[in-house]
């Protein structure tokens, strides 16, 4: 069974991948680490390093890092970009939200089980 997109949007506490990049394999694996002892998010995938070619204060920058996947749920976005902001090197870090339109039920039921509960 598959959860249509409605069902993963109208539901209360729909999950989200958020993508975040950061310079560092021992800096990416501080902030997964947080994230997932603050019960922010479910689980964080660092992948491996990356090529970024970007416009920064009006020149073309390139830098190496480590891309963030991170599983949580909507209702917790504000504190997971609060918590990112926090403990992030970058003075503008990339944090990018995608809701989750399909998933498993068993897999959306764990990563529900997995996050702090918004209300509490």
């Amino acid at each position: 069974m598959v959860v249509t997109m409605t069902d993963s949007l109208a539901a209360p506490g729909g999950a989200m991948v958020v993508f975040t990049t950061i310079p560092s394999e021992d800096e990416a694996r501080r902030l997964a680490r947080h994230l997932v002892e603050s019960r922010l998010a479910a689980c964080v995938q660092i992948l491996p390093p990356q090529t970024s070619i970007y416009r920064w204060q009006g020149t073309v920058e390139e830098s190496t890092e480590r891309l963030m996947l991170i599983k949580t749920t909507a209702p917790l976005y504000p504190s997971l970009e609060r918590a990112i902001r926090d403990h992030h090197p970058y003075e503008v870090p990339e944090i990018l939200a995608l809701p989750v339109l399909a998933a498993a039920p068993d897999y959306l039921d764990w990563l529900r089980g997995e996050v702090a509960d918004p209300q509490g």
